[in-house]
């Protein structure tokens, strides 16, 4: 027999139950058709019980088992009741398989995710294949909800308590070769002998406990150890999030008030808990940033009548901290890069930074030592152009000047094939004016990398009028294939971010210099959702960067972009921020700040003025607003969306706000605007006066995001 999107089949008295049957999608997701499919395939199975001897869940599909529920579902939920109603509906259907009273076997090959894996644990045995594509996790977190059919009940029982909590509160995903270490899966096969050697399972008897399944027991049902590391886990998530995050904690409270309880009481818990944060604001603000995130997959540039050009072989154009961490990128994704610069000096920072962001992946075991010393050596360091003649894509990042730039892609040009693609990982010089030292600038963009590369998932591709669409298509494809996120940004002063980014430490400066105390101001920031306070971040970017880009924009874009002069001094007085150990804060030689700098505070007024928080973050939120209407206005992106995914991923805007427009729709843009109109009069008429877009939008009752679907 076979449905429409699950097969079920019984040989040798086996039954067969193949997710993704039917489907043309590459991923299977639980949605109502499935689920409705699945409860009358587990209530044939239970009928048929007496006649067969067990059960194998696997999948049709090659590297996905399944990825759990529908999104779609979760987001057209609209009321407690309906969300909590939900998830009862599954918890049923999973309390039945896992009620069979045959052995039930889950064959994971592939993605294995949410609603997915807790299937899988309601079934007596879990086997995993060895395929690098199979990744076993509950990441309903990172959506603001709790795993909603029974993950939180059975994962403890499977792996105990603390190593349940570590995958329920981070939404991490495990392969299949940790999986098994941790008891999650009792083997590890090739896939292609996955299915075959389930059989096996029906007749084992489960084994003695050895140690370690004895001492997940003890942390499961000993109460003493189960408070202490229920506490322990609460102290370390609040450590984090600073409380912003209402998931992990309702987590906790479900998981920790619940150990004692049976099934069905336990069940109940989590289903409410469910119905509660899935309609939370929170919860639609990150299942927002999720569908964004999906979205900037799909290429929506300009179409190309041309092939795309193959991305195969690569090289970074300058070396140092940041070429070094562009070489790792490109080494990781098997590009066998060049990295070129004009001294050994800066070749063997470039190689220490690759190196040691290689280190860190073998040191979370995400790569192998065999691996690490295979990409760190596919990395070529060398002086001269040799070899460029092979490369596809080349990545210019040497010194933040003009002409500099020009000339060295004026001369690169030269070394390289017709269809390589050149590209400039400048911060804020003008994509367009670099392209004229081109004879092909068709093939030319910005690629904008934020700093560490290996730690920040925004690249912004930067296009000008010469581009070629084809080229954009390619680097969109190459970005999301380093696993990136990528945003096309038209050329502009400081492009999204940083011309964003700018006012907000700008008037974050002039606060300081109207006698605001760092620490104040740090904190205002912090207690908003801000990963790091102004001055901290300052500090993080160089100040001496910091002034740099100052004055680009400010001829760019004038007197709205006027910067403070307090940056400008403190790059006089030798203070250039983290770099040099000392800025707005003093750092030690790990770069770990170690307190405030008593030489920025001699700067700052004497007499600290004090101000209310909720002023303090409208005083360095507002201008990001406003600029970010001016953007809008002047076409350097189309949506807010676009906006949203920028600053989410370049600067760390806090997720659970749904995005900096998408906060702004929230809070009233009326609001915003009036705000505004009151800074223009009491602090700066230039730097507040709201945009006429922003105006626009409030003249009409529009908002950013019903402007720009």
């Amino acid at each position: 027999m076979s449905n429409n999107k699950i097969s079920l089949e019984y040989k040798n008295k086996i039954a067969y139950v193949g997710f993704g049957y039917n489907s043309t999608k590459s991923m299977t997701a639980l949605d109502i058709e499935t689920m409705t499919e699945l409860n009358e395939i587990v209530e044939e199975l239970h009928t048929k019980s007496g006649e067969i001897s067990g059960v194998i869940f696997w999948t049709h599909k090659e590297n996905c088992f399944l990825a759990g529920a529908d999104i779609n579902l979760i987001a057209g939920m609209k009321t407690e009741a309906d969300a909590a109603d939900g998830s009862e509906r599954g918890q049923m259907i999973y309390n039945r398989i896992e009620d069979l009273p045959v052995p039930t076997i889950a064959c994971v090959d592939g993605i294995c995710l949410g609603g997915g894996l807790e299937l899988a644990l309601s079934c007596k045995t879990i086997l995993a294949s060895n395929s690098p594509k199979t990744s076993m996790g509950l990441p309903e977190v990172k959506l603001g909800i709790i795993p909603g059919f029974g993950g939180t009940y059975r994962l403890p029982k499977k792996i105990g308590l603390p190593n349940a909590l570590d995958m329920i509160l981070t939404g991490k995903t495990l392969r299949a070769d940790k999986a098994k270490r941790i008891g999650l899966v009792e083997e590890v096969y090739p896939r292609e002998n996955l299915v075959a050697m389930a059989p096996n399972f029906f007749k084992k008897k489960a084994k003695a406990k050895g140690i370690q399944e004895s001492m997940k027991e003890l942390a499961t049902e000993n109460f003493v150890t189960r408070k202490i590391i229920f506490q322990k886990v609460r102290e370390s998530v609040l450590k984090k999030t600073n409380g912003f995050y209402q998931a992990p904690l309702k987590i906790l409270d479900v998981m920790d008030s619940g150990m004692m309880k049976g099934r069905t009481s336990y069940l109940a818990g989590e289903a409410q808990a469910f119905g509660e944060l899935a309609i939370s604001e929170q919860s639609k603000n990150l299942q927002h940033i999720y569908f964004m995130s999906e979205n900037v997959k799909k290429y929506a540039g300009p179409k190309s009548t041309k092939p795309l050009p193959v991305l195969a072989r690569g090289a970074a154009l300058g070396a140092g901290t940041m070429g070094g961490g562009i070489a790792w990128l490109m080494a990781d994704a098997g590009m066998q890069p060049i990295m070129k610069d004009l001294t050994t000096e800066a070749l063997n920072i470039g190689l220490k930074q690759s190196s040691q962001n290689f280190a860190g992946a073998l040191k979370r075991k995400k790569i192998t030592p065999d691996e690490f010393e295979r990409k760190q050596r596919s990395i070529t360091a060398q002086l001269d152009y040799s070899g460029f003649k092979k490369t596809d894509l080349v990545i210019e990042a040497v010194v933040e000047i003009m002409d500099v730039k020009k000339k060295v892609f004026a001369e690169t040009e030269k070394y390289v094939h017709r269809d390589t693609l050149l590209t400039s990982n400048t911060s804020s010089l003008s994509v367009q004016e670099m392209s004229t030292a081109l004879e092909y600038p068709d093939r030319f963009a910005g690629l904008h990398f934020f700093n560490p590369v290996h730690l920040m998932p925004l690249v912004e591709i930067i296009i000008h009028d010469k581009i070629a669409p084809e080229t954009i298509e390619a680097l969109h494809k190459w970005v999301l294939r380093v696993k990136k996120t990528p945003v096309i940004v038209k050329d502009g002063p400081g492009f999204l971010v940083n011309r964003i980014l700018v006012p907000y430490l700008n008037e974050a400066a002039y606060l300081l210099e109207e006698g605001i105390s760092i620490k104040d101001l740090d904190q205002a920031a912090l207690n908003f959702g801000m990963p790091m306070g102004p001055a901290r971040l300052i500090d993080e970017v160089g100040i001496d960067v910091a002034v740099k880009v100052g004055k680009i924009l400010h001829a760019g874009l004038g007197e709205r972009a006027h910067p403070s002069k307090l940056s400008s001094v403190l790059v006089e007085k030798g203070m250039l921020g983290k770099k040099n150990a000392k800025g707005f804060y003093l750092y030690d030689e790990k770069g770990k700040p170690t307190g405030l700098n008593p030489e920025a505070e001699e700067l700052l007024p004497k007499e600290k003025k004090k101000m209310s928080e909720a002023d303090l973050q409208m005083r360095m939120f507002l201008p990001m607003i406003n600029e970010a209407a001016a953007i809008l206005r002047d076409g350097i992106v189309n949506t807010a969306s676009d906006v949203d995914m920028g600053l989410i991923f370049g600067i760390g805007f806090p997720p659970f706000r749904g995005g900096l427009l998408r906060y702004a729709d929230s809070q009233g843009l009326d609001k915003i605007h009036n705000a505004l109109k009151k800074f223009s009069v009491t602090v700066d008429k230039a730097r507040y006066t709201p945009d006429e877009y922003l105006t626009n939008l409030v003249e009409t009752k529009t908002t950013f995001y019903e402007k720009t679907k």
